[in-house]
């Protein structure tokens, strides 16, 4: 999810809420304790330089229950920071704590942020060796061709 489509979802937003990929809410009064722009260069396995860029979200809960962020306070701040920080119209990552800090992406279910799991993966499976997937094959299909044989059509 963009920056951009975050701004379009906040006004309509009696309650601000997050829910974590497993469906839990994030406890409601969580903090936004940073907003920034993630700039990251690094060479690939295969030798390849890249560059990725993100906008930032740190959630953050600890024991403030009467604390409430609102969807207008939140909109405020993403304000604020493209103003001092110049951020892009980027994809948006969170990171919130979890046994270490989690990384996630960020989808909208049109009444909650819903929090997306993130998986690494091999960038230069070409340059490295990584074999191609082998194809699923279903067994019902194996089952129907074999049905189909007859003597004498060399299937066998």
């Amino acid at each position: 999810m963009k920056l951009s489509e975050i701004k379009t979802a906040l006004p309509a937003l009696s309650e601000l809420q997050f829910l974590l990929p497993s469906g839990a809410k994030v406890p409601a009064h969580f903090h936004i304790t940073e907003v920034g722009q993630i700039n990251k260069k690094f060479i690939d396995c295969g030798g390849t330089v890249r560059e990725e860029k993100a906008v930032n979200f740190q959630l953050w809960e600890d024991g403030d229950f009467d604390h409430r962020l609102g969807a207008k306070k939140l909109l405020d701040i993403i304000s604020l920071s493209e103003k001092v920080l110049g951020l892009q119209d980027l994809e948006v990552e969170v990171e919130y704590q979890s046994d270490t800090i989690g990384k996630y992406g960020l989808d909208f279910n049109g009444e909650a942020f819903v929090l997306t799991t993130k998986m690494t993966d091999c960038l230069a499976k070409d340059k490295c060796g990584i074999p191609a997937a082998k194809p699923k094959v279903r067994l019902a299909t194996l089952a129907n061709e074999s049905a189909s044989c007859t003597p004498g059509s060399g299937c066998c």
